[in-house]
């Protein structure tokens, strides 16, 4: 059974837009037979990073100088496959998904090489982690306004030497509420697909991240 370890980003919980488009992500997974533990960053316990001196890379290994919450995500990761990342695009991230971003600090083993002109690490062997999928939404019409969370969680797979499998981007998500709700369908057999095939199906991502109503009527309802 795939285990996969799923953070939603948003203070709005389960009430809000990222939930909207997470949760049927989430129930296609499990049809697929998925094991999945949903935690909001909101709601974790979480103290701030104190990374700059790298206690959970030279003085202990792995362990983080912290005991809160992250504890427990740190040990559904190590069973966890995939990690889904649903990110609201705030300016940019919303203050307490910035904190567990910066937390995920002690999975990195700092044994690094040089790939493709730049400097990165690799995930710690007790992590079965090997995929990093982004749920990312945003209010603004296009889809550009997506652009620095995708690099972000794209740079932490990348940084970690696992797989940053893509990204279900949802723009002017608040127009999901009145039409297109085959988008959410599609959102659906993404989840499915990514558990049964291990892969997202970019011509399907591109029909959840179409425009759902022309540029100049999002402009005149500003």
């Amino acid at each position: 059974m795939t285990e996969v370890v799923v953070i939603n980003g948003s203070p709005r919980l389960n009430k809000g837009n990222t939930a909207m488009v997470l949760n049927p992500f989430i129930e296609g997974m499990e049809a697929a037979g998925a094991k999945i533990s949903l935690y909001h960053a909101s709601k974790l316990n979480l103290k701030q990073c104190n990374c700059g001196n790298l206690h959970c890379w030279n003085k202990a290994p792995g362990i983080c100088i912290h005991h809160d919450d992250m504890q427990i995500v740190l040990e559904a990761l190590k069973r966890a496959e995939i990690l889904v990342l649903g990110i609201p695009m705030y300016s940019p991230l919303p203050g307490a998904m910035q904190t567990f971003l910066n937390r995920l600090c002690p999975i990195i083993d700092p044994i690094l090489s040089f790939r493709e002109e730049r400097t990165r690490a690799k995930i710690r062997k007790e992590y079965k982690l090997n995929k990093i999928v982004l749920v990312g939404i945003c209010g603004w019409w296009e889809i550009e306004n997506l652009d620095t969370i995708v690099r972000i969680v794209r740079e932490i797979a990348d940084d970690a030497s696992i797989t940053f499998a893509g990204a279900i981007l949802r723009p002017h998500v608040d127009v999901l509420r009145f039409t297109g709700q085959d988008v959410l369908e599609n959102v659906k057999i993404a989840g499915s697909e990514l558990i049964t095939t291990g892969n997202l199906d970019p011509e399907l991502l591109t029909v959840i991240s179409r425009p759902l109503i022309p540029m100049e009527k999002y402009i005149d309802n500003l």
